[in-house]
């Protein structure tokens, strides 16, 4: 019996198997490995949607826009240009009168995030007049030559300057009214070659009528002698890089410095420098660009 107890044993050793005494626990079960989680799908981050700018005025060569940025707007920057921002979140820009026919806008926001507006501007046809056998005008006199750079210099200096106005953000109005002259953008061809657009808008009117702002502003030039071509001039600017030029005065009646209300009277219509006959010669300036007042002040009152 002790034999066949020990060949038993034996031969389940041999078999890799293990005799558990009665009564003792059997080995622990195995447990099976989790198996693995799949991590959750990430889903891509969409980018913010953008945020409506509000704009009046319009879209065109020599335009004018008056714009409103959203909440979060910290700068602004027009063609590559920065662009101030009024405590209002409004602002200005303007469309030259050889402007090409996309400009573009460029939003930064307080997060880091940039948003891009994009003006498509609409093309004018200008008033244009062909002179095939008309040379261009003659060479300037010696006498031109040595007056107009310092008459020029003290028009870039003015326009220089930034004086807080606030004339820009109002309705803009007529500084006199009467028969429209000259419209701007119109342009000579002698013989092939152009001469200068008209750089403004011109108002016929007889000597002395009253010419009043047109806007707020204040008295950036106040010329104390005629101009070799715009006579007796007078320049507002009206803030944010605004301004109006008035030009062939018969008399001015502000100094530079002074504050102007929108209709108060500045100066009068005359004839000085070179000019055909009394008028009123009312160009506008933003930046460097020539704008249309008609645009801006709208069609003349009757």
């Amino acid at each position: 019996m002790r034999l066949r107890a020990a060949f038993g044993a034996g031969l389940l050793a041999l078999t890799g198997c293990t005799v558990v005494p009665a009564g003792a626990a059997g080995p622990a079960p195995v447990q099976a490995a989790p198996a693995p989680v799949a991590p959750a799908a990430v889903a891509p981050a969409q980018p913010a949607a953008p945020v409506l700018f509000r704009y009046e005025g319009q879209r065109i060569q020599g335009g004018m826009l008056v714009g409103t940025a959203p909440a979060g707007v910290t700068s602004l920057s027009f063609e590559g240009e920065p662009i101030a921002l009024a405590p209002d979140r409004r602002f200005l820009i303007a469309f030259d009168r050889d402007a090409g026919p996309v400009a573009r806008l460029v939003a930064r926001f307080a997060d880091g995030r940039e948003q891009v507006e994009t003006f498509a501007v609409a093309p004018r046809a200008w008033q244009i007049e062909r002179l095939p056998t008309l040379p261009k005008v003659s060479q300037p006199s010696a006498e031109f030559q040595r007056r107009r750079p310092p008459e020029l210099a003290q028009i870039v200096a003015a326009r220089k300057q930034e004086t807080g106005a606030q004339g820009w953000s109002q309705r803009f109005r007529w500084p006199a009214t009467g028969r429209i002259s000259g419209r701007f953008g119109s342009q000579r061809i002698y013989a092939g070659e152009p001469g200068s657009y008209h750089s403004g808008v011109d108002v016929a009117k007889p000597t002395g009528a009253p010419v009043a702002a047109p806007a707020d502003g204040v008295v950036i030039l106040a010329a104390d002698s005629p101009f070799t071509l715009e006579g007796n001039l007078l320049m507002l600017d009206h803030g944010m890089g605004l301004s109006s030029a008035f030009l062939h005065l018969s008399r001015i009646d502000v100094r530079p410095g002074q504050r102007v209300r929108q209709g108060e009277v500045i100066g009068a219509v005359g004839s000085t420098g070179r000019a055909t006959g009394p008028h009123l010669h009312w160009g506008m300036v933003w930046k460097g660009r020539r704008l249309d007042p008609m645009l801006i002040a709208g069609p003349m009152p009757d």
